[in-house]
């Protein structure tokens, strides 16, 4: 009981956004998301995400034909498109799964991933979607996308309920960056 107290409280603390991260616990789970997956702080470049999988065909995509968020058509080949909450994991932010050759890149987003510490992979058939599933693994950031550009871009899409949660996730991120003093 008093563990699920913890968490409970701990989670709400990176929901209000009363929890700072500093070097020293850079990797620290800071709460967990609706799949009891971890939260970690920005500058954790090591950890475990849930991640499911999607391809072009699928009812909700469709529209979109190949094309990503970011407009560009999703990858497939040595680098791979991948999907996100980009208040989490910003447009551009990319990573390798641990014992996977690939580079995954963020320039997708979609509306269930939003608040959720998953990550959807591009794969080119339904067949190759379901043999995915649903898995838990290890990622390794190689570099972090432009969160500036991410909340560019969602601001034109605020109509959407996904990407407005998004764009003031985002909002608050950058505005609470502003505040923080500087090196210099």
């Amino acid at each position: 009981m008093i563990k699920k107290f913890s968490l409970l409280l701990a989670g709400l603390a990176v929901v209000l956004g009363g929890v700072s991260c500093t070097t020293s616990n850079a990797s620290q789970v800071l709460g967990y998301d609706k799949h009891g997956m971890p939260q970690y702080c920005d500058q954790t470049k090591e950890m475990k995400v849930r991640t499911t999988a999607y391809h072009a065909k699928e009812w909700d995509h469709k529209k979109y034909k190949t094309k990503s968020a970011a407009g560009t058509e999703l990858k497939y080949g040595e680098v791979r498109s991948a999907a996100a909450d980009w208040s989490r994991y910003p447009l551009g932010t990319k990573f390798k799964i641990d014992g996977l050759p690939f580079t995954y890149v963020v320039d997708d987003y979609g509306s269930a991933l939003v608040g959720t510490n998953t990550i959807d992979l591009y794969k080119m058939s339904a067949k190759e979607m379901r043999w995915w599933g649903v898995r838990k693994v290890d990622i390794k950031i190689l570099e972090w996308g432009d969160y500036e550009k991410s909340e560019e871009i969602l601001k034109g899409r605020r109509k959407y309920r996904h990407c407005r949660q998004m764009h003031d996730a985002l909002k608050k991120r950058l505005s609470s960056a502003a505040d923080l003093p500087t090196d210099a």
